[in-house]
């Protein structure tokens, strides 16, 4: 049964909504008008249909010359160099046969970029990262802008990937759309040993050839990294905000119920069209109440904190106005319920047979801080998230109710006895902005760091001064102009081994940039995000060298402890940012970091 919903949760949810009007309400009035205009192929003029449904089978142009059958668009993120989406190439293929089977059409609309943070750690591709997210925004607009379509299917997993669909997806909120995952690879080596392993490389203890055997081993095969990082949280998120059908997050790619997922999620997109009873535009089922359930998600389970970033950018996109002290404001009574590397040494199989998504969410139920009564894909009411799933003996899926007890309490546990009383994901804010910061994995005598700061321009800087023997000591690491406008804001996750090493030396490190650190965000206090940034004449850009930083991740304080006065006189320093213009497509992506918005309101282009 579920609780009386939580007074905060609920109370912030009402300002959501308060704060949001005067964007939501234009936005479900243009969708409603959209609904009206729906896809008329009989009307179409007929080079403009010949065009769309030129390889079509017979049956199928004579099928989509009228209105009455219905056409399912699929937007996918195929590609085969990246584990997380190989499994896509077979998706489309049993799409159209389970749509022919429920008497529809199916045609691949169009194709999203998916690059891989993994990939492109600590080099210059990484700067076009978080912009990929708007461009394949753009790009599943471009395939869905032919008009042709009754609902559609997104396939995506990772980090970029699933936000910017999501962008797209409420873009066209008159659609229904319905997502459909890959699954994560199957568990490989522990993620624990192979942070071991990348810190022993960082001081030179081990060489290139074990650091690759180890890397290797754990990322082996077809599907999402098993770590819980942004990719994972993506799939959490896709879940619990009822844009998944319900178990469908972490099934391992290439199973039989991946298939039957697959195709169930086919039949379902076709049946909450405006053609049938259950009509489920996109827009109109993700509403605040949904955004917030995200929200409560991320926190029970220590998801990303790219999605301080992220969830921002999706919610504005359907004229939802979420701020990072909503987000922090959760995190104060959202329970700890997932212990997944880096907040724990499982993975997310592990924390699939634990119990998984069915088992949190009917947890998170019990202590009133989800909102139950929301519209999803699989209907009315997130209850019917609270199962488990399984392939049934005649191939069809199958959900159970999920057990009563978690079958590893190490890994998911109950809401009576969570692993901390809070999400560990928290808004700081002071004399040098406002950033954010995950201590779901810093232990607590690392919550409050006070040490002088050395400065750094990009991380090259940093690993040059480690590999110096210049940071053996106490100290704030300043990575500044690494915002979305000065370099598309990378993720920095190459320092993390680095720092990690040193804090493990015995010495008090924290990190402070205005640019990322990672999905994966670890042990290591990091204030990240900092807004405004550098490059806009923030006051990240006052600090100097040797001055006394206190990130306070108790108090929710981020202060350089300087004399009013004397901060007060500085001027923000500057930086020769020409290196970052180009190499590797950043050229393209000028106008994305001329247009960027601040990192609060989720570092996107879209206004």
């Amino acid at each position: 049964m579920s609780a009386t919903p939580h007074s905060t949760v609920a109370a912030i949810t009402r300002r959501i909504v308060e704060r949001s009007k005067p964007t939501r309400e234009p936005y479900l009035e243009r969708l409603r008008t959209a609904v009206s205009k729906k896809p008329h192929r009989s009307v179409l003029g007929c080079a403009n249909l010949a065009h769309g449904f030129a390889v079509c089978s017979l049956s199928e142009k004579q099928a989509l010359a009228g209105d009455e059958v219905l056409n399912l668009g699929i937007i996918t993120s195929y590609n085969d160099m990246l584990s997380a989406h190989q499994p896509f190439e077979t998706y489309p293929a049993i799409i159209r046969e389970a749509a022919r089977e429920a008497g529809g059409v199916a045609q691949v609309a169009g194709g999203v970029p998916a690059m891989c943070d993994g990939v492109t750690q600590g080099q210059p591709g990484m700067e076009l990262s978080l912009f990929s997210r708007d461009l394949i925004a753009m790009a599943a607009g471009i395939g869905l802008t032919h008009n042709m379509f009754d609902a559609a299917v997104y396939l995506g997993v990772c980090d970029k990937i699933v936000p910017g669909l999501t962008i797209a997806a409420l873009t066209f909120g008159h659609l229904p759309a319905v997502f459909v995952p890959a699954g994560p690879m199957t568990s490989g080596l522990p993620n624990d040993e192979k942070a071991r392993v990348r810190q022993l490389y960082a001081e030179g203890k081990v060489g290139r050839a074990e650091l690759l055997e180890a890397e290797s081993r754990s990322y082996h095969g077809p599907g999402t990294c098993t770590f819980y990082g942004t990719a994972n949280s993506n799939q959490m998120l896709m879940e619990i905000m009822g844009f998944h059908l319900p178990g469908a997050s972490f099934i391992n790619p290439g199973t039989p119920l991946r298939e039957a997922l697959t195709r169930e999620a086919t039949k379902r997109a076709l049946a909450i069209t405006a053609a049938g009873n259950e009509f489920t535009p996109a827009g109109e089922m993700i509403d605040e109440r949904s955004i917030v359930n995200g929200v409560v998600g991320l926190h029970a389970t220590g998801g990303s904190t790219n999605h301080t970033l992220h969830l921002v950018a999706m919610a504005r996109a359907a004229g939802i106005q979420l701020t990072w002290q909503d987000i922090s404001d959760l995190s104060d009574v959202v329970p700890l319920l997932a212990r997944v590397y880096p907040n724990g040494l499982a993975d997310v199989n592990h924390f699939h047979a634990a119990g998984g998504m069915g088992f949190l969410i009917s947890e998170l139920l019990k202590g009133g801080l989800l909102h139950e009564d929301v519209r999803t894909v699989a209907g009315e009411g997130l209850r019917n998230y609270a199962i488990d799933v399984k392939l049934g003996e005649n191939g069809q899926v199958v959900r159970e109710p999920i057990p009563a007890v978690s079958a590893d309490p190490k890994v998911l546990t109950t809401i009576d006895k969570p692993f901390q009383a809070n999400g560990g994901l928290k808004m700081l804010t002071g004399n040098l902005g406002r950033a954010v910061i995950k201590i779901s994995a810093v232990k607590p005598d690392r919550h409050v760091i006070e040490a002088p700061a050395i400065i750094f321009h990009d991380q090259a800087e940093l690993h040059e001064a480690f590999k110096a023997g210049r940071l053996d000591r106490d100290f704030v690491a300043v990575v500044r102009f690494q915002g979305p406008k000065a370099n598309g804001m990378p993720e920095l996750h190459k320092l993390t081994p680095t720092l990690g090493v040193l804090q493990d030396r015995g010495h008090r490190v924290a990190l402070l940039t205005d640019g990322r650190m990672s999905g994966a965000s670890g042990k290591v206090p990091a204030a990240i995000h900092v807004t405004p940034e550098a490059v806009d004449g923030g006051p990240i850009g006052l600090i100097r060298e040797g001055d006394i930083i206190r990130l306070d991740a108790v108090a929710g304080t981020l202060e350089a402890l300087v004399p009013a006065a004397e901060w007060a006189s500085r001027t923000p320093v500057t930086a020769d940012l020409s290196a970052n213009e180009f190499g590797l497509g950043r050229e393209l992506f000028a106008p994305f970091r001329r247009l960027a918005m601040t990192a609060d309101l989720g570092a996107g282009i879209f206004a």
